[in-house]
């Protein structure tokens, strides 16, 4: 089961690593409140069950902490989640604290997750810095990607439950890459597209009836139709280039995964200019592509649903 861990919030995120720790190490795993945590989101006091492993568990004091992040793609990697040269870097942020947990005896084995990707390289200089840094033996620490939670969530899916965590509540969440690739390519080609405002793209079912179908205000189509629709010719004739295969098969697939998204999430919007207003905001927060191009992503858009590749139509 796949989870939308960016659209957690934090709070959201250590409760479900919480409720995980309550397999993985024992039932005496505790959460403690929102607040200063000082250096800990969860502890355990015993005989781990699972951590590293049934036949060698740890003993004694483990402290949990959980770093959640709402970016995509982030790694552990990234020079503001772990480097050595960046005093502000978050890994870094809390040395001094897992240094005070392990000089009052309050820590004998740490636990870090976070929803980030985790390469063999990072996670060997990462838990090498921390043992030395916070005298702890290497074998004492274990850091847990965003792969090994799935995995131990695939075993343990009653933590999920626990923790009130489910993937068919996620938001309307879609991927914003193949978009970005397209609006690049159209960005660098605009200015040698022929402009023919007599050549707009045919809607396949009226624009007004479209409007109607998909409960999309007559203000927002208005609005919509005078900012966008003069740029639909040449995005028609970007996709139509034979040079720009690829680009359409992005498109389309992009417009598959959009569809089908907004199908199933329709009901949680009262009008569908609520669903372009979500997919604008979190395709800017998500791309740095598409949010230095506003305008032209918008447009795409809007050539998606006046196209009817995105919406209801008539039929159906």
């Amino acid at each position: 089961m796949k989870y939308s861990y960016a659209d957690l919030s934090p709070n959201q995120f250590e409760d479900l690593i919480v409720a995980l720790c309550h397999f993985l190490l024992g039932a005496g795993a505790q959460g403690f409140a929102t607040g200063p945590d000082g250096g800990r989101d969860a502890k355990f006091v015993g005989t781990a069950e699972l951590i590293p492993s049934k036949a060698d568990p740890w003993i004694g004091t483990t402290i949990v902490q959980a770093k959640h992040t709402n970016g995509l793609n982030k790694s552990f990697s990234d020079p503001y989640f772990f480097s050595k040269d960046n005093c502000d870097s978050i890994i870094l942020k809390e040395i001094s604290r897992i240094k005070k947990l392990r000089k009052g005896g309050e820590l004998d084995n740490y636990m870090l997750f976070s929803n980030r990707r985790l390469t063999g390289l990072s996670e060997s200089n990462i838990r090498s810095y921390i043992s030395v840094e916070c005298d702890i033996p290497e074998q004492s620490i274990q850091l847990c990607d965003i792969k090994q939670l799935e995995l131990w969530l695939n075993q343990f899916p009653d933590a999920a439950k626990i923790a009130n965590v489910d993937p068919l509540d996620s938001p309307l969440i879609v991927s914003p890459e193949e978009l970005a690739e397209v609006v690049e390519a159209l960005s660098d080609q605009m200015s040698t597209l022929k402009i023919d405002l007599k050549d707009v793209p045919t809607d396949r079912v009226s624009y007004e009836e479209k409007n109607i179908i998909n409960r999309m205000s007559a203000e927002y189509a208005k609005m919509l139709r005078k900012y966008y629709l003069k740029e639909t010719p040449q995005i028609k004739e970007f996709l139509a280039n034979p040079e720009n295969n690829d680009m359409l098969e992005k498109y389309n697939s992009t417009v598959e995964e959009f569809q089908l998204k907004v199908i199933a999430k329709r009901s949680d919007f009262q009008l569908f200019d609520d669903v372009m207003n979500y997919l604008f905001d979190f395709l800017f927060n998500r791309d740095p592509v598409l949010g230095r191009n506003r305008r032209l992503t918008r447009s795409v858009l809007f050539y998606m649903y006046w196209n009817c590749d995105l919406g209801e139509n008539s039929d159906a």
